[in-house]
């Protein structure tokens, strides 16, 4: 599924006000490098460039939770781009969420319209497998899938729902309840019992959640083996880089900016920016640039080579 760019020049200096009004209101004091990136993962998700972004910047939970809901809060209330926006957590992990274009990113996964290679981290050496090849990791990713679109929609997100109802319950209903774990509720869906109950690792989830056009896949017996096979290997490590125009950039020269970045095995991606899975991905997110490209005015890939080295996962 393909996303239409719904948003003008105006509207975004609008956000970047709004943005830099709202920090000062709630004292929120970033450093630098964190203000840049948080500001590029609003502007990447009022763009619907990305659907999902996790924000692993700008303070530790649940402080950083705080702050998220208390700036989303006064953003939506002075400016109307930010209300689709929402925070989402699960487990010690935030996330900013766009609610009607993860819902059709969701869609779009389940009905198999964006189709994900993974990378299976549970044998050495790691190998790459389809999603149509049968796997009862990936399984368990697609029950999370499901778990979401009984959260999100279209229209935004689902009211009508059941509290305390099992995974399998969940994903096959239209909705559920969730609760709430803030005073600034309202801001905030919280997942983490949820997907829990799926049984996604983390990496897993997060690989499809933050777009990745390859995801690695292990299950739950299998962390220290994915750890061992992961930090053995050399990586390739590919960003995909934007550049605003100067009137999102506030009048500076342009400067390239990494909307995301993920890894991949060398040997598994010997051919680098050739790979045909890569051509594929670039074909589709450069789409969305192109009809956003009065705001991102270039998008580029770069790849660079990792040496073996000791991975969290």
């Amino acid at each position: 599924m393909e996303w239409e760019s719904r948003m003008e020049v105006v509207e975004l200096e609008m956000v970047l006000r709004t943005f830099e009004s709202v920090l000062s209101q709630i004292k929120w004091r970033l450093k630098i490098s964190s203000k840049r990136r948080l500001e590029t993962d609003i502007l990447a998700l009022c763009t619907e460039m990305r659907p999902v972004v996790m924000v692993d910047y700008g303070g530790k939970m649940p402080e950083l939770q705080e702050q998220l809901c208390a700036f989303l809060k006064h953003c939506k209330e002075d400016c109307s781009v930010f209300k689709p926006l929402h925070v989402m957590v699960i487990e010690d992990m935030i996330y900013l969420v766009h609610a009607r274009t993860f819902a059709e990113f969701v869609k779009s996964s389940l009905n198999l319209e964006m189709r994900l290679i993974f990378v299976d981290l549970e044998h050495d050496p790691p190998k790459m497998i389809t999603q149509a090849e049968e796997s009862p990791v990936a399984a368990e990713l697609v029950l999370a899938q499901k778990t979401f679109l009984s959260v999100f929609s279209e229209n935004g997100i689902k009211i009508d729902h059941l509290e305390h109802q099992k995974p399998e319950a969940r994903a096959n209903s239209d909705s559920f309840y969730y609760k709430p774990t803030s005073l600034l509720s309202s801001e905030v869906i919280d997942l983490g019992e949820c997907i829990k109950d799926t049984h996604v690792t983390v990496p897993t989830l997060n690989g499809w959640l933050l777009g990745y056009p390859i995801v690695y896949l292990f299950g739950m017996a299998h962390i220290e083996n994915a750890i061992n096979n992961l930090s053995t290997k050399s990586l390739h490590l590919f960003q995909v880089l934007v550049c605003r125009s100067v009137r999102c950039n506030r009048g500076s020269q342009a400067q390239k900016e990494e909307l995301m970045s993920f890894s991949v095995p060398y040997d598994l991606s010997l051919e680098g920016m050739t790979e045909p899975w890569v051509e594929t991905f670039l074909t589709r997110i450069r789409a969305r640039q192109e009809r956003c490209s009065q705001i991102w005015i270039s998008l580029q890939m770069e790849v660079n080579a990792c040496y073996p080295q000791a991975i969290a996962l």
